[in-house]
């Protein structure tokens, strides 16, 4: 009786838990980073507009893994895990927009400590609240649907990568770029803080740029990609590119 291929997916199943408690480890200390920033920078706790962003974060994150950890766990695992083969121009992308990021919930919160921005009214706020959520929603419909979204821009060949079709991503090939750059732009208004704002915005070009280096490498590098990418015809916005 062959007994090693057992023992081989109990490893893998053990590995794979030990990475998911990573993630979800990993989450919550963000989570916690972002509510001492944006309170940090605000000078009080009582910031509402802050607390539903720290609040909206929270709920992405517990339905993507309510999503993906009963019918996908090891996604949650490369999530932490090794990542060979990532390109180099993403680790730079995802660098500048993790700086970025830090940077825009500091200058949010010091914009409403001192007044800086005026105009934004509260249901202006509120729009951009729920913009925000319906943003995460669609990363986390993207997440759900797509067992290869990986957070950095390589072929996942250990997992046996093949294209993606169904869902969001038969209406636009990076379907949760547009649920990102969504959140990015609406959770800055949402704040009340055109300079957050204009942060945000660099963040979205950052996003384009990736989409377009990473179209360009799963055309070139997967399998089906590039007969999907002819009926699938448009990267981030229908009608437009």
């Amino acid at each position: 009786m062959n007994t090693q291929l057992p023992l081989n997916q109990s490893r893998q199943q053990s590995e794979t838990a030990r990475y998911v408690v990573r993630w979800l480890v990993r989450e919550f200390m963000g989570l916690v980073l972002m509510a001492a920033i944006l309170c940090l920078s605000v000078g009080r706790l009582d910031w509402v507009m802050g607390w539903f962003l720290v609040i909206i974060t929270a709920l992405w994150v517990a339905a993507t893994a309510l999503v993906v950890i009963p019918r996908n766990p090891e996604l949650l695992a490369e999530r932490v895990g090794p990542r060979k083969g990532t390109k180099s121009w993403d680790t730079i992308i995802l660098g500048i927009y993790g700086l970025i990021t830090l940077v825009r919930y500091v200058v949010a919160g010091l914009d409403v400590r001192f007044g800086w921005t005026t105009g934004i009214s509260f249901p202006f706020q509120v729009v951009g609240l729920l913009i925000a959520v319906a943003g995460y929603g669609l990363v986390v419909w993207a997440t759900g649907t797509n067992a290869y979204f990986s957070q950095t821009a390589r072929i996942q060949t250990e997992r046996g990568h093949t294209v993606v079709t169904s869902g969001p991503y038969g209406l636009v090939r990076h379907p949760a770029y547009v649920g990102i750059i969504l959140f990015e732009l609406a959770s800055a208004i949402m704040l009340g803080s055109l300079w957050a704002l204009l942060l945000s915005g660099v963040s979205s070009a950052l996003f384009i740029v990736r989409t377009g280096f990473e179209d360009s490498m799963l055309r070139d590098e997967l399998q089906g990609y590039a007969d999907y990418a002819q009926h699938t015809r448009y990267r981030l916005f229908p009608g437009l590119w």
